[in-house]
């Protein structure tokens, strides 16, 4: 049996489902015509002019005769270097191929020069040194022995630690640094450091290495020093500690240590001069120019501008290079290929739109060094004076770059309503991501870009300059810190932060202060304290940042320890958990007058 058809029934075929619709809307229209006019506009605004605007490619610049005050100038700048080159242009397939090869060998005599001329044991950080924070270093410190060495140890240090900083409080005796370099001491004469302070940095404020290239110097241990003093030098400030410490060392120039200069600056202008090479000169076809940008970038970063390691390790640079490309490859597909071929005819102004600022998106590390900010975490931001401040600047921005993008670009084309789909749903899967138990979403900046990018698809110059200022974050993320995970646990956000653990109480105080240094320091049990549940088996004591006691016991007799009487010590106590420390308390002060201050509330 056939089915009726609409015509048997006495219907036309207007009658479908839109028509349904429209008529629900128009009946919605009725009885609320000043909300449905203002949604008739916003959907009209958003699909944009009808029929959409195909935006040209831009015109040159440096090929035009603009007017000024009456009189016309005849620029061709681009017309005259497109004749200049055209021979080599032409001949770009095979060039191509040379150019590479012969820059990847020159790129291994640089990273050799930089890397593996020196004993690769003689490579420190910016922020090692001789002593671990906390009880690191074990009881006594004899995890970090030797404390004394007739033999200087020869170290090389990079470029540019002056910027490393603290990130998290570090206690210091009675006093908390951070967000500055851990240095402590080198005031006196002799130019002491206590163990604890970056070997770089110090021998930077002492003037033995420079800050913008690097260099070697030779650290010799002299044991135990008391009353380091703090001072400022070549644009680098350290602390005072005036308390006794059992490791502390003198820099010195190196005497046998050779090729020592950090060698990114003369890798820099090397690589930006192939890429000005590549995009004026040489010109090949668009794709192989971002596939150039990409691997050049990445590979600075890695051996020269901001490597992971001292010397780089190429083993995890090659693990993330591969899905780094594609990723690059997905960035080309739906952003760069519909921009960059619009370039063609200006070499002059594409260089100018795209290596500048792919160059700057390449040295993040370097550009944004004295922002005061460290990672978009509501912790960090609370913390870090100037964070908050730092974050709205970026965002007004970020919002007046996207509003322009929007309304006089993507609107224009038509394809302003996918793309409130397409960031619609990212925006909510990112949303539910947030909400999950015990992870806390962190968007790291390698993921910007990929976002990003996608908006910048149109042929303009404002979006040649995003792109490449896009893509050279996502390289400085990719290459220094992998493809990290944007959701993390508290643990991980923490670092070295204080865990908020439980902190024991001092019974030796103020009011009940010790008697002599040959007393004993005493403190609260366990069950006394009611922390029993969470735990806690034992305490660990630090006397002068050192730990002198771990154990079950609630006092420890400081006469074993032979203290100094004319200098102030400092005591901190945390609970223990099968060896494992949790928080110290803040640091109780004993004075050579005899006098005790209790510690402030919280932890170090």
């Amino acid at each position: 049996m056939e089915l009726p058809t609409l015509e048997s029934r006495g219907l036309t075929s207007d009658y479908r489902r839109p028509n349904i619709r429209r008529r629900a809307i128009s009946a919605s229209a009725a009885h609320f015509p000043r909300a449905a006019r203002l949604l008739n506009k916003c959907v009209l605004w958003v699909r944009g002019p009808s029929p959409p605007i195909n935006l040209p490619n831009p015109s040159p610049w440096l090929d035009s005769t603009p007017a000024i005050k009456g009189h016309t100038l005849h620029l061709s700048l681009e017309s005259k270097v497109l004749a200049l080159t055209r021979p080599i242009h032409r001949r770009s397939v095979w060039l191509l191929p040379i150019l590479g090869a012969a820059y990847i060998i020159s790129l291994a005599f640089l990273v050799r020069a930089d890397w593996y001329l020196v004993p690769a044991d003689s490579f420190t950080g910016c922020t090692d040194s001789f002593w671990s924070p906390q009880n690191g270093c074990g009881m006594n410190g004899e995890s970090c022995q030797p404390f004394q060495s007739d033999t200087p140890y020869q170290f090389r240090c990079p470029a540019a630690c002056d910027s490393v900083q603290l990130l998290n409080i570090r206690a210091v005796g009675d006093h908390e640094v951070v967000y500055q370099p851990l240095i402590v001491g080198g005031g006196d004469e002799l130019k002491t450091y206590r163990g604890d302070s970056w070997v770089c940095a110090a021998a930077m404020q002492t003037g033995v290495i420079s800050n913008a290239k690097g260099g070697c110097a030779s650290a010799q241990l002299i044991g135990t020093f008391t009353s380091f003093i703090g001072t400022e030098a070549n644009g680098i400030s350290s602390v005072s500690f005036n308390s006794t410490f059992p490791l502390s060392y003198r820099v010195s120039p190196s005497a046998s240590l050779s090729s020592c200069t950090d060698l990114r600056s003369p890798a820099l202008a090397f690589n930006i001069l192939i890429t000005i090479i590549l995009f004026v000169v040489l010109r090949p076809k668009p794709i192989a120019l971002f596939w150039s940008m990409i691997c050049i970038g990445y590979w600075h970063i890695t051996f020269f501008s901001d490597p992971a390691g001292t010397p780089p390790p190429i083993s995890n640079a090659f693990g993330t290079f591969f899905p780094a490309l594609f990723i690059a490859y997905a960035l080309w597909l739906h952003g760069f290929r519909h921009v960059l071929p619009a370039f063609e005819a200006m070499p002059i102004e594409r260089a100018i739109w795209y290596l500048v600022p792919f160059w700057c998106g390449t040295l993040t590390n370097v550009v944004t060094a004295r922002l005061p900010l460290d990672r978009l975490v509501v912790s960090d931001l609370n913390q870090q004076p100037g964070a908050l401040a730092t974050v709205i600047v970026i965002v007004l921005v970020v919002a007046a770059i996207a509003f322009h993008q929007v309304v006089w670009v993507i609107r224009k084309t038509g394809w302003l309503p996918r793309y409130i789909m397409y960031y619609g749903i990212g925006g909510a899967v990112l949303l539910v991501l947030s909400q999950l138990p015990g992870l806390t979403l962190r968007i790291h900046h390698y993921f910007y870009p990929i976002m990003l990018i996608p908006g910048t698809a149109f042929p303009a110059r404002l979006s040649a300059v995003y792109q490449a200022l896009l893509l050279g974050i996502l390289l400085d993320g990719a290459a220094r810190w992998g493809f990290a995970s944007i959701l993390q646990t508290a643990a991980e956000l923490a670092r070295d932060a204080p865990l908020g653990s439980s902190l024991p109480v001092f019974l030796t105080n103020s009011s009940s202060p010790l008697i002599s240094l040959n007393s004993s320091i005493i403190w609260e049990s366990i069950s006394v304290a009611n922390t029993t549940s969470e735990g806690w088996n034992g305490f660990s004591l630090l006397v002068d940042d050192v730990e002198r006691y771990s154990g079950t016991a609630t006092n420890f007799s400081l006469a074993v320890l032979e203290l100094v009487a004319t200098v102030p010590h400092f005591f901190r106590l945390a609970y223990q958990r099968n060896g494992a420390s949790g928080d110290y308390t803040r640091a109780a002060t004993y004075f050579p007058n005899g006098t005790f201050s209790d510690p402030i509330p919280g932890p170090s």
